[in-house]
């Protein structure tokens, strides 16, 4: 059995900073891609950046030069630097891992229970 456990989520001013992680808990070999998603009130839920195990990464257009993903292999953790950051980015934010291989299986589409972004004018 694996598990997403995300952390760093809260509120702060537009223009501010936040710094996601999601470490992976499990007897885990290792984790596919990585990433991480948002959803706001009323929208549907969208990927913001996800990363490979070489470290190939892709972004969200609107995040593009504000946020950072970066992994620890070693950690089985993915963290989200999130900079100078506006109203629009208020949702919130879930971890995703497509593949986890394990001694006992693969697990397939993992998610964290999300936390909550919130940015003030």
């Amino acid at each position: 059995q694996v598990q997403l456990v995300e952390s760093g989520g809260g509120l702060v001013q537009a223009g501010g900073s936040l710094r996601l992680s999601c470490a992976a808990a499990g007897r885990i070999l290792h984790i596919n891609v990585m990433g991480w998603y948002r959803q706001a009130p009323g929208k549907q839920r969208e990927l913001v950046a996800d990363i490979t195990g070489f470290g190939s990464t892709n972004y969200l257009d609107s995040v593009k030069g504000r946020f950072t993903i970066s992994r620890d292999n070693a950690k089985n953790t993915v963290y989200l630097q999130m900079n100078n950051l506006k109203p629009e980015d208020t949702a919130v934010y879930y971890c995703n891992a497509d593949k986890i291989y394990t001694r006992e299986g693969t697990y397939n589409d993992n998610w964290g229970q999300g936390t909550q972004v919130t940015v003030s004018s």
